[in-house]
């Protein structure tokens, strides 16, 4: 008998999806737009992002430019980026906003390293947890009659491989991230 892996496949890739998205909110000394992503600005009477309120792009490797599309939520932008406490500088100038990402010092740079480990350790938590999720099924079936020993062996050395796979995708990521923020 055959086991369905898709449901483990699926929770492999949304925590890797995640664990991107998490890398993704960690500063490094260039300037991402997706940095913003998490900044809600207090707007229309509604939290909303900032892309939804303004054109975000980097205007060079340290600055991002925001273009509100309404002028009157420069204010309100520039509010909700300094409350985020980020730990860059916004400027306000004529057309919109400039974050500014000062240069990073070494302390920084081990403090933002500590942050990206912990995010890989919640993410190696997350996919452990799913291959006990599958392992306990498997122990359900066997108990049932549903599933032999020698199929239920053979399951476990497929999902761990599975897994090895999921667990290997999220330290390659952690090396990139790693790579951009010593460098």
């Amino acid at each position: 008998m055959a086991y369905n892996f898709s449901t483990f496949n699926q929770k492999i890739k949304e925590t890797a999806e995640w664990y991107t998205r998490e890398l993704a909110t960690i500063r490094t000394g260039r300037a991402s737009t997706a940095f913003l992503d998490n900044v809600k600005v207090d707007s229309y009477g509604a939290e909303m992002g900032i892309t939804s309120l303004a054109t975000v792009s980097s205007e060079d490797p340290r600055t991002i430019r925001i273009s509100p599309w309404d002028s009157s939520q420069v204010q309100a932008i520039e509010k909700a980026i300094t409350l985020a406490d980020l730990g860059v500088s916004v400027v306000v100038d004529g057309s919109g906003l400039r974050v500014i990402f000062p240069e990073l010092t070494g302390e920084r740079r081990q403090q933002l390293m500590k942050v990206a480990k912990e995010k890989l350790e919640d993410a190696r938590v997350a996919l452990r947890r799913e291959r006990n999720e599958v392992v306990e099924d498997l122990n359900s079936k066997k108990k049932e009659g549903t599933m032999g020993e020698d199929d239920m062996m053979r399951t476990k050395a497929e999902m761990e491989k599975i897994f090895q796979e999921g667990s290997k995708k999220l330290d390659e990521l952690f090396d990139k991230k790693e790579k951009e923020i010593l460098i």
